[in-house]
């Protein structure tokens, strides 16, 4: 028999510390991997977390309410893998050359550091802002007396943005989108669907859209991967469309994914969209809502500005802004119109596409919402 260590595992790009919630198994139980474990609270929600081995649970070192760091053990697991050492692993920490050297000019421990390559592999760009933190820290004086100290979740998005300016080459690029057509579409629509049927919102026509055009540009349904300065770098491209909205929560913001929203009709779409809006609300989103995104949309609704760029999301590729939705007068085969207008901003991560590929792309969309080629499935229209 044999001895695997079980960890924290990382939940996002920037989780660092958790909470143990509630341990869904006790010692000895057999688990499966695969099979839910224990519940842990991020900063940003309460998640499952499954077994990554199969065997019997013989040690718990984790109460509930305790916190622990992304990697610490948590426990003790029994199983018949051959092992390379009792923790369950090699001694040797993935990591690029290049990672090594820099952290032994600067004596950084890469054991400290999770990694954002393949498999968890420690990245040139990891160890540089290891450094970067710790000299930040070492010159940082006495904290004010009134200082306001952040919420997790707020330290949780400071992070993010952080880490999406500092690593992602981002740039613009916009265009109009005219929401007639939706309208008389969504108006049509409240008589098709069945008593109680949700009626589609403009975010489940975007969520749609995005992902019928996604599938035909695989460069924006995809993730870079790797250090940009090492030739091990390269796309992981998506297997259907994974679309991350942003949904404004009580002291900052969440992005839950929908997965595969190229095979849902606009009804499941609707459905599944308020019901996972309501777990964000309530900080019950599953880690699987948190993840598998290459993209990413922000609508800030009626209140919200005319235009606005947004930040990328890391490890995503892109994610759409749309501006409020006013009267406008535009031009329209040599007459003057008013039309219900938004901006649509795009903002690309540049290691994966260029202004042509963006620019098409955005236009794509734009034709697509613009469409009247939307309809539901007989079984939405009569289930």
């Amino acid at each position: 028999m044999a001895l695997v260590a079980l960890e924290i595992p990382k939940v996002g790009l920037v989780m660092e510390n958790a909470r143990l919630v509630r341990w869904l198994k006790n010692v000895g139980d057999v688990v499966q991997q695969g099979e839910p474990l224990l519940e842990l609270e991020t900063e940003k929600s309460v998640v499952e977390i499954e077994s990554t081995e199969t065997g019997q649970l013989v040690e718990i070192l984790l109460r509930a309410d305790q916190e622990a760091r992304v990697g610490d053990r948590i426990a003790w697991l029994e199983n018949n893998a051959p092992i390379a050492n009792r923790e369950g692993k090699s001694d040797r920490i993935r990591s690029s050359p290049v990672a090594r050297r820099f952290a032994a000019q600067h004596a950084v421990e890469l054991r400290q550091i999770a990694g954002t390559g393949p498999r968890g592999r420690v990245q040139l760009i990891d160890v540089q802002r290891t450094v970067e933190t710790r000299a930040a820290m070492a010159t940082l004086a006495e904290a004010p007396s009134d200082l306001e100290p952040l919420s997790s979740m707020r330290r949780a998005l400071a992070r993010s943005v952080t880490l999406s300016n500092a690593t992602v080459p981002q740039f613009h690029v916009e265009r109009a989108v005219d929401w007639t057509a939706l309208d008389t579409l969504r108006a049509d629509l409240t008589a098709q669907l069945p008593a109680g049927t949700p009626l589609p919102s403009v975010n489940d026509f975007l969520l749609q859209g995005i992902a019928r055009t996604l599938l035909a540009f695989a460069a924006l349904n995809a993730i870079f991967w790797g250090d940009a300065n090492s030739p091990d770098a390269g796309l992981v491209p998506a297997n259907g469309t994974h679309i991350g909205l942003v949904v404004a929560v009580p002291d900052g913001l969440l992005v839950p994914v929908f997965h595969g929203v190229e095979q849902l009709g606009l009804a499941e779409l609707a459905r599944r969209r308020r019901e996972t809006i309501d777990h964000a609300l309530k900080g019950r989103l599953r880690r699987e809502e948190l993840e598998g995104a290459t993209f990413s949309v922000s609508n800030l609704g009626k209140g919200g500005p005319d235009r606005f760029n947004a930040v990328i999301n890391p490890p995503q590729s892109a994610i759409l802004a749309v501006g409020r939705r006013r009267d406008c007068v535009v031009a329209r085969s040599g007459s003057i119109r008013v039309r219900p207008m938004s901006v649509l901003t795009l903002t690309v991560d540049h290691r994966v596409a260029d202004g042509r590929l963006a620019s098409d792309f955005l236009a794509s969309l734009v034709a697509t919402l613009e469409s009247d080629a939307w309809r539901l499935t007989d079984a939405e229209t009569t289930s």
